[in-house]
């Protein structure tokens, strides 16, 4: 009962996994970076915030407001220490650097559960650097957080479900969306659908969200180029069937399904598998979650299964957690079961909406891949030609992916372009390392690190 249990994230995989390690007696450290529980998909808004549950989170509303309330009974009768605000950089000695507002301190933990979510998926495309392009993700964000649209005339493109999600959350919004191009066809997206069924309720209240597009929704496109100025984007060149358009915008916002977040992961000490299905690296962890000695991986950052797989997946992260201490843990049998339908759905859906793998592969070589380092796929291959056919080697002599997002947005298409250009499959280009701090962080905080004066926890700040 003695050991100290430290969950990254509260989302609803890092909240569910409190819930069970709570409900055993422990009280565990919440670590996130958010300014309140609830991660991406169930974000909260700031205090005194208008818009309602519903008009937030859809469907998902009833979900969204359960899993709040759950963290905050939690929060209130003390059960857990909790640190909003407060980023992960670094695992190293048993224990994470974490900055806070009041500067960089160490928290030690005996069992880490890492529940970090994902990040919207990029593909680069000509012109994507531009001032004015948004992932979906970021676009969503500055939607649930501040009730703002990231543009007065808006196009999104990409494709998944969260294309159409954030499509239908800024028109329930009021923005103006102009069109929404997905690069899968109808007849690859059908392809899915018989695995996608393993959650029919699901696949129909997506279709309902689609057809509240009409015809702003179009399938199999493909992305030319973003047009910009020196004010940024004016608009976005698109060819369908044949047939080549430019739709006048001022903000797009792009994005390929997900990826999974997993930095942390890495630095913890998870093995990794590329996983040819979801088109990315993934952690290796058994069906409970256990990805290495005292280290449990839940949520998108250990498979891209939605905020229902994620509360399972917490749950099980924590079950594991409990079973290995010696403690008592709750049957997992029922939740084993659903996992399976789950892995089903999602295998669907990458087959339904994939990576543009061949569209990243043409691009010319004056498009920029790492937004970051301005990198272009010129300066790409020009680095495979010159001996650099592995990632962390393209890395070195092309300086993609060393920017400040650390190759999140770029390494799934470098990976690409020089597996095109070596005659490679992309496994083989392999994946960069992971390196801390896995977030920017203010010089001042690092060098706070070499003070010896003693500093006091996160949660002791928290509090």
């Amino acid at each position: 009962m003695s050991e100290r249990v430290v969950i990254v994230g509260a989302g609803p995989a890092g909240i569910r996994a409190a819930e069970v390690l709570t409900q055993a007696g422990l009280r565990p450290t919440v670590v996130d970076e958010g300014m309140r529980c609830g991660g991406q998909i169930y974000r909260r808004p700031p205090e005194g915030f208008t818009r309602t549950a519903e008009k937030l989170y859809g469907f998902e509303a009833e979900k969204a407001q359960a899993l709040h309330a759950s963290f905050g009974r939690m929060l209130a009768e003390e059960r857990l220490a909790y640190c909003p605000q407060s980023s992960v950089l670094s695992v190293a000695e048993n224990g994470l650097q974490v900055l806070t507002a009041a500067g960089l301190h160490h928290l030690a933990f005996d069992r880490l559960i890492i529940a970090t979510g994902a990040t919207e998926r990029v593909a680069p495309v000509e012109g994507w650097e531009s001032a004015g392009v948004y992932g979906l993700g970021a676009m969503q964000i500055a939607l649930k957080s501040q009730g703002v649209a990231l543009g007065r005339r808006i196009v999104l493109a990409g494709s998944g479900p969260l294309l159409t999600l954030v499509a239908a959350q800024l028109l329930d919004a009021g923005a103006d969306v102009a069109t929404v191009l997905d690069t899968s066809s109808l007849a690859t997206q059908m392809r899915g659908l018989p695995l996608m069924l393993a959650r029919p309720g699901l696949v129909a209240r997506g279709m309902a969200m689609r057809a509240r597009l009409g015809r702003r929704y179009l399938a199999g496109v493909r992305l030319d180029r973003i047009e910009t100025s020196r004010d940024g984007v004016e608009a976005i060149a698109w060819s369908h069937r044949g047939t080549s358009h430019r739709t006048k915008c001022d903000a797009v916002g792009l994005g390929w399904h997900l990826r999974s977040e997993t930095q942390l992961a890495g630095l913890a000490g998870a093995d990794f598998r590329y996983d040819d299905t979801f088109a990315q690296w993934l952690p290796q962890a058994d069906s409970m979650g256990r990805a290495g000695d005292r280290l449990y991986l839940a949520g998108d950052g250990l498979r891209l299964l939605g905020a229902d797989g994620a509360q399972i997946t917490g749950r099980l992260a924590a079950s594991a957690c409990l079973k290995d201490m010696g403690l008592p843990f709750p049957d997992m049998r029922a939740d084993l079961r659903r996992m399976q339908r789950l892995d089903r759905f999602a295998a669907g859906l990458s087959r339904a909406f994939p990576w543009p793998a061949e569209a990243v592969r043409r691009l010319p070589d004056e498009a920029v891949v790492c937004r970051c380092e301005s990198v272009t796929a010129g300066a790409l291959r020009e680095a495979v030609d010159a001996g650099a056919s592995e990632a962390n080697r393209a890395k070195s002599l092309s300086r993609v992916g060393m920017g400040r997002c650390q190759g999140r947005y770029c390494q799934l298409a470098g990976a690409e372009i020089v597996a095109a250009r070596a005659g490679l499959a992309v496994a083989a280009v392999r994946r960069l390392r992971d390196q801390a701090p896995v977030r920017p962080a203010p010089i001042g905080a690092l060098s706070s690190a070499l003070d010896p004066t003693p500093a006091k926890s996160p949660s002791d700040v928290a509090s």
